[in-house]
């Protein structure tokens, strides 16, 4: 993702700004700037709008020296589509654009909307030519347009945000039938669930194809890694690595980001006198060595071979990032930082593995027994599996609201969850990963999965009558399956913080530190 700096202020005789406020307000902006360039290191630049106001003298004392509404539009480029380098703002004509997002496929995205904005006859058809966007983004735009001086106007952005033009898509609300069969299980796939299963790849393989199969091969250098994948062994990031194979050239690496921290608490909990009575505990000492044998290392080491097997041409970076405590600690700040406003406990846990795993700074073997060598991985795209739980029913709480009140409260349950996907992670996940000048694309959340999979009946989506690693997920499960990952089909979730042993990392915590929804103590990090 690109990123986006606005900065407004008002200039001249009226308002005659302190000395001091101006010196804060300066020194932000250079921040945010900074901020902003991590996001877009190929290019950044500032275009500038000054609304002059008649009513007002120009005054040598106002800022910049100019009197009215001032607009600093900042921008700078991650550039992963197009041909040639780009310099945002965009401007045609009297229109100013800074885009952030990305329309697929292969022209670069300002330039295609900003044209596409200038051909409108309208702009009042501005939210219909929005509407036609499928990737995610943001945007701001700047359009000069005189409007009649007899009316006070105003944008009402509740009335916006409650209109049914923002609504998302309803899940299929049909009920199974009081004799559904129960599947016998993941061996052979029943006949009703066929057509959903052919129709999950293929949709599942075009969202992965038009995410990795035009990013520019010039940032690929001496045969490295284009594209990454955020991989913990699971079912959602295997798959996506498999479909990224089966889009890319198969001269071309694929790096496999699988990051384990060195938890303390994880450590102490294993040692043998673990097992004798508590005793107070003393604050963190680290005194035995760290100890990166996570879940999520195991089963991402257990995957990868699989993948092997089933694309042996391909070249499978598995890029260990080991994360010792202190330095976790050292970068907790520089995290909190990147995902603010997020600020909770389980905010942090998440937002510090994606951060370590994104940087892709780690080591690489060449096999499984042979010595580590470090690693750096230039990819700058990243596939990232959020959005499959969302969809398919892969929470507990799913199975919970089977328990509490049938099909009928799973299908409210899956309709909440497609509601909340705006407002769940991916703001934070993206300040995060974009503070390294990367990408996260979700092949999952492209418009046509999520249209397809909100249109099927719950009951091929998810069965909770069945045990874990079955029923939750079960046709991306007999998807998977289908496809050959036959040991990913059956792996359980696990949530990244517990796989990674990024959650909890205080030995002396109090029990009521195991509550994500707390709030961060200002200054805990080790500086």
């Amino acid at each position: 993702m690109c990123g986006i700096v606005v900065s407004a202020y008002f200039s001249g005789d009226a308002v005659l700004p302190d000395e001091a406020v101006t010196e804060n307000y300066t020194d932000l902006l250079a921040g945010l700037y900074e901020a902003t360039a991590a996001r877009g290191p190929d290019a950044q630049n500032v275009f500038k709008v000054h609304v002059q106001s008649e009513s007002l003298p120009r005054d040598s004392h106002a800022l910049n020296g100019t009197n009215g509404l001032c607009l600093d539009l900042y921008a700078s480029e991650l550039r992963l589509r197009g041909d040639l380098p780009v310099v945002q703002p965009h401007q045609v004509g009297s229109n100013v654009l800074c885009w952030n997002g990305e329309i697929l496929p292969h022209e670069n995205d300002g330039i295609k909307l900003i044209e596409a904005i200038e051909a409108l006859s309208d702009v009042r058809r501005l939210p219909e030519l929005f509407g036609t966007i499928e990737g995610p983004g943001s945007n701001v735009s700047c359009i000069m347009e005189e409007v009649p001086t007899n009316h006070f106007y105003c944008i009402d952005l509740h009335r916006l945000a409650n209109s049914q033009d923002s609504l998302l898509a309803s899940v299929n609300r049909e009920l199974p039938r009081d004799t559904l069969e129960i599947p016998v299980g993941l061996d052979e796939a029943p006949a009703a669930f066929h057509k959903a299963i052919d129709g999950l790849i293929y949709q599942l393989d075009r969202s992965v194809k038009l995410q990795v199969q035009n990013v520019p091969h010039q940032l690929s250098v001496n045969g490295q890694a284009r594209v990454a994948v955020l991989f913990s062994g699971g079912i959602d990031c295997t798959i996506l690595a498999f479909f990224a194979s089966q889009n890319l050239p198969i001269e071309e690496p694929i790096d496999l980001l699988n990051v384990a921290f060195d938890n303390p608490r994880k450590v102490q909990a294993q040692s043998p006198s673990a097992t004798k009575k508590k005793k107070k505990k003393p604050p963190i000492v680290q005194a035995q060595a760290p100890s990166f044998n996570v879940p999520d290392r195991l089963t991402g080491l257990q995957e990868v071979e699989e993948l092997r097997r089933l694309c042996p041409g391909r070249t499978w970076n598995f890029v260990e990032v080991n994360v010792p405590y202190e330095e976790s600690q050292i970068a907790r700040v520089t995290i909190e930082r990147a995902m603010a406003p997020s600020n909770t406990v389980m905010d942090l846990s998440l937002a510090i593995a994606l951060w370590f795993a994104s940087r892709g700074v780690g080591t690489v073997r060449s096999s499984p027994d042979g010595p580590a060598e470090a690693y750096t991985s230039t990819a700058r795209v990243l596939l990232n599996g959020l959005g499959s739980d969302e969809l398919l029913g892969g929470y507990g709480r799913h199975r919970t609201a089977y328990t509490s009140g049938g099909w009928q409260a799973l299908i409210d349950e899956l309709q909440l969850e497609l509601e909340r996907i705006p407002s769940r992670n991916l703001g934070r996940d993206d300040r995060v990963i974009s503070s390294h000048g990367k990408e996260t694309r979700h092949p999952f959340l492209s418009l046509s999965v999520v249209t397809f999979l909100a249109g099927l009946p719950v009951h091929l989506k998810v069965d909770p009558r069945l045990e874990l690693g079955v029923g939750d997920k079960i046709l991306l499960r007999l998807a998977a399956r289908k496809v050959g990952l036959l040991e990913a089909s059956g792996r359980k979730k696990k949530a990244m913080q517990f796989g990674s042993h990024s959650a909890r990392m205080e030995v002396d915590g109090k029990e009521k530190e195991k509550r994500g929804d707390l709030l961060l103590q200002v200054g805990a990090a080790v500086t």
